[in-house]
C-alpha cells in the first residue's frame, strides 16, 4: 500500500511461504503495475534479498525497526499506516474468515474490500459492518 493506505498490489500465498518469497513476488507486481514507485518501507522480518530485488527494480528497500528501548506497545508511523489498512480490511467479513479455497479469490475479495474503504472515505460516509448487525 502507499503512504496514503490505499493499495497498490496483492500477494495472497499460503502461510508456510517466507517472507522474503512474498516480498520479492509483491515487489514484482508493483514495479509491473506502478513504476512509478520508488521506494519500499518494510518490517525487519524481510531479510537482504528483497532490498537486493528491490535494488535491481529501482525500488530503494528500507527497513522500519520497531523501538526497542520503550516497552510495550508503541506504534511506528510508518508501519501504522499497514496496521490500520489491515484494521479496515478486516471490518469485511469475507476477509475475516476462511472462505476462499484459491488465492485469486482472496486477491479478488481483498481488492473488492479496498475500493469499499475507498468510497467510504470519498463519499464520507460509514460502511456497515458484518459486527455491527
Amino acid at each position: 500500500m502507499d503512504a496514503l493506505g490505499l493499495i497498490i498490489a496483492v500477494v495472497v500465498t499460503a502461510a508456510s511461504v517466507t517472507d522474503n518469497a512474498i516480498g520479492i513476488k509483491l515487489l514484482d507486481k508493483v514495479a509491473e503495475h506502478t513504476p512509478t514507485v520508488t521506494a519500499a518501507w518494510v518490517d525487519a522480518g524481510f531479510k537482504q534479498d528483497v532490498g537486493v530485488h528491490g535494488a535491481v527494480l529501482g525500488i530503494d528497500v528500507q527497513v522500519v525497526k520497531r523501538s526497542d528501548a520503550q516497552p510495550g506497545f508503541v506504534p511506528v508511523k510508518k508501519r501504522w499506516i499497514v496496521e490500520q489498512v489491515y484494521g479496515t480490511l478486516m471490518l469485511h467479513r469475507r476477509l475475516a474468515r476462511e472462505y476462499e479455497s484459491r488465492p485469486e479469490s482472496s486477491v479478488s475479495r481483498t481488492l473488492w474490500a479496498s475500493m469499499a474503504n475507498m468510497v467510504r472515505r470519498l463519499t464520507g460516509t460509514s460502511t456497515p459492518t458484518w459486527r455491527h448487525g
